[in-house]
């Protein structure tokens, strides 16, 4: 699969959506006037709580440079909050944004890679479940167990030859933040039971016919047992199901993630830089 500047704002829009989204849960579930969500040139600028994933500039490089009034606007709603600035900013942004951010500050903290298939194109995948692998449609009767199958494996890291994360979370709020994104519209989510027993869980959300597989993890000790492709294997079905043309997964780099996507044929689109202003570095 090709990327072009196109797909790449698509995919953009639909991560600065979830991450919206994800900041009006937290919302509606934390102090008032806590948590935010404001735009910033197609993109969002969101905070959910202190120490979420969600906390972040997600979606922008597509409708020009942010002025430098609108960035300190949004840069003192973070320091308020004793909150460094993070910006994802895709390899196909205005390379003036970049430029704009380093000058104010701002330092490279990682890098994440965003991958996809070509839905239109892919062919059937018949292959069938391992052995004692079943997957679920999560309701209200496997919601716990889904948000802790997802919790757990994603605050247990697989080892793999690759960048370490540039941030880590607590479980409580990684728990916290998933919740959060799972009330997104159109999220589905998906528990894969090995031997009758949760092994892990994942979820994908629908936008403008982008499929974004998130909120994936295996448990520890269900690993290598075929637990992740089965459920990338049924989302992919689904997501093709309801007319989307692309899926796309976000991992970190060499990560045993990226690996299994690639195995299934999705292609690597492009990276985003992970920038982020210290706490205090306003200006």
């Amino acid at each position: 699969m090709f990327a072009t500047g196109s797909l790449a704002r698509r995919i953009e829009q639909a991560e600065a959506s979830l991450i919206a989204e994800g900041a009006a849960a937290a919302a509606r579930r934390t102090p008032a006037g806590q948590a935010f969500a404001l735009p910033l040139r197609g993109g969002v600028a969101a905070y959910a709580e202190p120490g979420s994933p969600l906390n972040k500039i997600a979606g922008l490089g597509f409708d020009g440079v942010p002025a430098a009034a609108e960035l300190e606007a949004i840069e003192r709603a973070y320091a308020e909050r004793n909150c460094p600035v993070h910006v994802e900013l895709p390899s196909f942004a205005d390379p003036d944004i970049g430029r704009l951010l380093t000058r104010r500050g701002y330092e490279l903290a990682g890098y994440e890679n965003v991958s996809g298939l070509a839905l239109t194109d892919a062919a059937p995948d018949r292959a069938g479940p391992p052995d004692g692998v079943t997957i679920l449609r999560v309701g209200a009767a496997e919601a716990e167990e889904w948000l802790r199958a997802v919790t757990v494996g994603f605050g247990t890291p697989d080892v793999f030859d690759g960048l370490a994360s540039h941030e880590s979370f607590s479980d409580d709020v990684i728990r916290r933040a998933v919740d959060d994104m799972t009330q997104a519209s159109g999220m589905e989510r998906y528990l894969a039971l090995r031997d009758g027993v949760p092994a892990g869980g994942a979820s994908f959300r629908t936008f403008e016919r982008v499929a974004q597989l998130c909120g994936s993890a295996t448990l520890p000790e269900h690993r290598r047992r075929g637990v992740q492709s089965t459920l990338l294997r049924h989302r992919i079905a689904e997501a093709a199901r309801l007319g989307c043309d692309v899926a796309v997964v976000t991992t970190q780099p060499g990560s045993k993630s990226q690996e299994n996507v690639h195995r299934f044929g999705f292609a690597l689109l492009y990276v985003r830089a992970i920038l982020v202003l210290p706490n205090g570095a306003v200006h």
